[in-house]
């Protein structure tokens, strides 16, 4: 397994593992432009892993200068159990703590819980019951 930094060519493909993926919920934000954007904004946190020449996991990833934000960790079902979701999580926590980012968050649906057992599984990582997220919501759902 090798990993590398996500590129706009790889967005079809990793479209593809999310929509396959239960626990993640594609939005609007998940097209190509707004996953160039981000990519664009966040230089070199967002990572793949590759086996063989194919794609089997992923973790987009960026911060806002003070707090670093994982989003859509996703390991093809065949290929999970391998330490791929591990390996990713950690070569991006390392990115961010590079650029003084010490702090993380990762949010989880409430409807995902393979998810939800693997965040709480993770040394290092606490479920949070002091806050509750707010977002504003989209007009077309």
């Amino acid at each position: 397994m090798q990993l590398r930094e996500a590129t706009p060519a790889d967005h079809a493909v990793l479209h593809a593992l999310w929509a396959r993926t239960p626990g993640i919920q594609l939005r609007a934000e998940d097209a190509l432009a707004p996953y160039c954007a981000y990519l664009a904004r966040n230089p070199g946190f967002s990572l793949l892993a590759e086996t063989d020449g194919r794609v089997v996991g992923c973790l987009l990833a960026g911060h806002d200068g003070r707090r670093g934000y994982l989003q859509h960790l996703a390991v093809d079902p065949g290929y999970r159990r391998r330490g791929i979701a591990s390996a990713l999580i950690a070569a991006v926590l390392a990115r961010l703590a590079a650029q003084g980012i010490a702090k993380s968050h990762v949010f989880v649906l409430d409807a995902a819980p393979e998810a939800l057992a693997f965040w709480r599984a993770r040394f290092g990582w606490g479920e949070r019951g002091d806050i509750r997220v707010f977002s504003t919501m989209e007009q077309s759902r």
